[in-house]
């Protein structure tokens, strides 16, 4: 019998209820509503897939709070979208960003001091912070241009790096300075889409956000390569004998 995990289900019923409530406040167009649904449900579907790999049956605390933040992100992306094709009340959009990134120095907590830390919470919780840099990348792209949706893009990047490169599957150990690295992002990001600096400082911040960002994945990426395990091959001898044809105490010879 198959398990039915209802957390996922209430977030995407939130997501409809929020996007329901800036249709009413902002005035959501089509764009914003296909694209707020469309995320709801990758949320809601990615997220019981991660519940089904990792055996949760049910959220923790601190999973719920990052669920929260994720629906808002749904929001904020929503407006994004509607960004494009008509204007859309930034202030709005503004304080969805800032109760999420809010929110993100909340769920870590709750979750130590709940006991409920986990591999599944801490993906979670990661892959929200990204989404969110993703949908302010592309709304603060109106005003200083493509170039800063490497902000958003990175994390991405780095993800299908690790599928062509099997030695960048290994676990990165904890490291603090991500976290600040990643909420410098939303708040220079945030403080972009609201326009209260001037271009030049703005484009200005932007340019040392997005080299902070650098450095931290680069810092990661040479973790990873200085311990990568190099192949180990076996020089072809003559007869071709498999390794366990060897006589006693004897064995093919490797390369050094």
């Amino acid at each position: 019998m198959q398990t039915v995990r209802t957390g996922p289900a209430i977030g995407f019923l939130a997501q409809f209820v929020l996007l329901a409530g800036l249709g009413e406040t902002a005035g959501l167009g089509g764009a914003g509503w296909l694209v707020g649904l469309t995320y709801g449900a990758a949320l809601c579907g990615l997220l019981t897939w991660g519940m089904h790999r990792s055996g949760a049956l049910h959220l923790g605390p601190a999973d719920w709070v990052t669920l929260t933040r994720a629906v808002l992100v749904g929001g904020v992306a929503a407006l994004t979208a509607d960004s494009f094709d008509q204007p859309v009340p930034v202030r709005l959009l503004v304080i969805l960003t800032i109760v999420a990134l809010v929110l993100d120095g909340v769920d870590g907590q709750v979750a130590r001091r709940t006991g409920t830390v986990s591999a599944l919470g801490a993906r979670f919780d990661m892959e929200v912070d990204a989404s969110l840099l993703l949908v302010l990348s592309l709304h603060a792209a109106h005003q200083v241009g493509a170039w800063v949706l490497a902000i958003g893009l990175m994390r991405y990047v780095f993800v299908v790096a690790t599928w062509l490169l099997p030695w960048m599957q290994a676990t990165l150990p904890p490291r603090y300075w991500r976290k600040v690295v990643a909420a410098t992002q939303g708040v220079v990001l945030v403080s972009a889409s609201a326009g209260v600096i001037a271009l030049p400082l703005m484009v200005a911040a932007l340019m040392i956000a997005l080299a902070l960002l650098v450095e931290s994945f680069g810092r990661d990426v040479v973790w990873l390569w200085a311990r990568r395990v190099p192949k180990v091959r076996r020089h072809v001898v003559e007869d071709q004998w498999p390794v366990e044809q060897f006589p006693a105490g004897r064995s093919a010879p490797i390369a050094p």
